[in-house]
């Protein structure tokens, strides 16, 4: 009996989290270039179905075997039913935004695969697909948080130019005079980035490292909008609110059933 309650129990917690992660997509609606995130579900028992041997070449491996065949000493697995339901992970759904003309030649959106690279204060390189940009103090060009976009040679500074634009290859030009490109890159699983604060990504080992996109291709004077469907994060809502109910529910039985057991038990 105590094995539904950890059910129960364990599927509030995984639609809470999946809560979050809609709240937050939500939240980001409107954020350009914003990439949503999607979770997913597994059974504690797959999870732990891996164990690591050494081989006899002295590498260690992870090898994956049924949940029956563990070496439980002392114990006996009845069934395979699994103990709960656990959140696995989240990764980001790279599909593109659409796209919408700003007129402002500094914002730019990649057309196809990619992301733009910005430095904060300390050197640290982030991606996004966020691409409105504007000019700092010191002629540089940044983000709307501050972040230094990241040209091929470094940051991209147009002085005080009067008149500036990106031509379709990410070339800047400022007074006519070639200043720079915007650099692009991509990763081998870019669904594997880690969300970071203020709409930025970053390279995990799953993603693999940022590698320059050759072919570049770049809007000017437009933006690319989140690729959040609010409609589908409102089902997806509802969804894990109802499941959440249900699961409620299911504890509150299984409590009442074991409190009636434990207290005709103490009666006899």
């Amino acid at each position: 009996m105590h094995r539904g309650i950890y059910e129960a129990a364990s599927g509030m917690i995984v639609q809470e989290t999946n809560l979050d992660v809609v709240t937050n997509n939500l939240a980001n609606v409107d954020t350009a270039g914003f990439k949503k995130r999607v979770s997913a579900n597994s059974d504690f028992s797959a999870l732990m179905d891996r164990i690591e041997k050494v081989s006899e070449d002295g590498e260690t491996k992870i090898t994956t075997i049924l949940p029956a065949d563990m070496p439980f000493k002392g114990r006996a697995i009845i069934g395979s039913f699994a103990l709960a339901t656990v959140f696995s992970e989240d990764v980001t759904d790279t599909s593109p935004g659409v796209v919408k003309s700003t007129e402002s030649p500094l914002d730019m959106a990649i057309d196809g695969p990619g992301f733009f690279a910005v430095a904060n204060g300390n050197g640290d390189i982030y991606y996004t697909r966020m691409g409105n940009f504007i000019p700092d103090e010191n002629g540089n060009i940044v983000s709307t948080n501050g972040m230094t976009l990241q040209g091929e040679g470094g940051a991209i500074s147009i002085g005080n130019a009067r008149k500036v634009e990106v031509n379709r290859t990410g070339q800047v030009i400022a007074d006519g005079e070639v200043v720079g490109r915007v650099a692009v890159f991509n990763f081998e699983n870019p669904t594997y980035l880690r969300q970071a604060a203020n709409n930025l990504l970053e390279p995990t080992e799953r993603s693999g490292g940022a590698d320059p996109v050759a072919d570049v291709k770049i809007w000017s004077g437009m933006l690319e909008a989140s690729n959040v469907s609010v409609v589908e994060e409102m089902v997806r809502m509802i969804e894990a609110q109802r499941v959440y109910e249900g699961a409620s529910k299911a504890l509150m039985t299984h409590d009442e059933q074991t409190t009636k057991l434990i207290t005709s038990f103490s009666r006899g």
